[in-house]
């Protein structure tokens, strides 16, 4: 089975190291590689981690967010969060490691952002190939494609360990599959997904239906800030 990624100046057959499979390569820009982080841009899950947060928040020495801070918390970059939070850096590893196994545990009762299941029908019926990178577990996010009968969107899955990391993850694939980085484009709800996209030289689209607010998001100055899951396909199409 071939996956069939189109760049702009050449057809060479390859190799697809993540679905294990020839890679086909095709003259054709209007196709793009959609690569989506998943907490808050695909699943609903703010309302679980907050919660899982401050359930650790003893055990690991940061205040817990009451509910009136929350708005606060949404207008602060990334790493300003990590820094009023005051977690040593050597504690990060294995406080995300602890989300990860909570998580794990409320993937039967996440749901999807409203209207992003029909956005992503619509992009692959489009021919657009979809994946996913994401800081939360492989395991929990086939779990929850799974479950919303999403699993078949997209082409590849892949996680990382770290806060700030992905875009060495998303540089990977790109080398691995011999894409374009010209026709990849990243989707993310928070400030670090803008930075680990313009890091590596490719497009973003911020989403302001996640964790951060739709003001710290544009002060990023992504190439998209969208406020509905439909307007992924105005955005994918320029």
């Amino acid at each position: 089975m071939f996956l069939t990624v189109k760049l702009e100046r050449y057809s060479k057959p390859g190799w697809c190291a993540l679905c294990k499979a020839p890679l086909l390569f095709i003259v054709d820009l209007t196709v793009k590689v959609i690569i989506f982080d998943f907490d808050g841009t695909i699943a609903d899950s703010f309302e679980a981690v907050l919660t899982i947060s401050n359930r650790l928040a003893v055990e690991f020495g940061y205040p817990p967010t009451p509910r009136s801070a929350v708005d606060e918390l949404k207008n602060l970059s990334s790493r300003e969060i990590l820094r009023r939070s005051r977690v040593p850096l050597f504690k990060v590893p294995f406080l995300m490691r602890r989300l990860r196994i909570e998580l794990k545990r409320e993937i039967a009762h996440l749901q999807p952002i409203p209207g992003i299941k029909e956005a992503l029908l619509e992009l692959k019926r489009q021919g657009h190939h979809l994946g996913i990178v994401t800081s939360n577990s492989r395991q929990n996010v086939v779990a929850f494609l799974n479950a919303q009968g999403m699993k078949d969107l997209f082409d590849f899955i892949d996680s990382g360990f770290t806060l700030f990391g992905k875009g060495r993850i998303i540089q990977r694939i790109l080398h691995q599959n011999r894409i374009d980085p010209a026709i990849a484009i990243y989707v993310g709800d928070e400030t670090r997904d803008v930075e680990a996209a313009r890091k590596i030289g490719i497009r973003v689209i911020a989403v302001c239906w996640g964790f951060n607010s739709c003001a710290v998001l544009a002060a990023q100055k992504p190439d998209f800030l969208i406020h509905q899951p439909a307007e992924l396909l105005v955005a994918a199409a320029q």
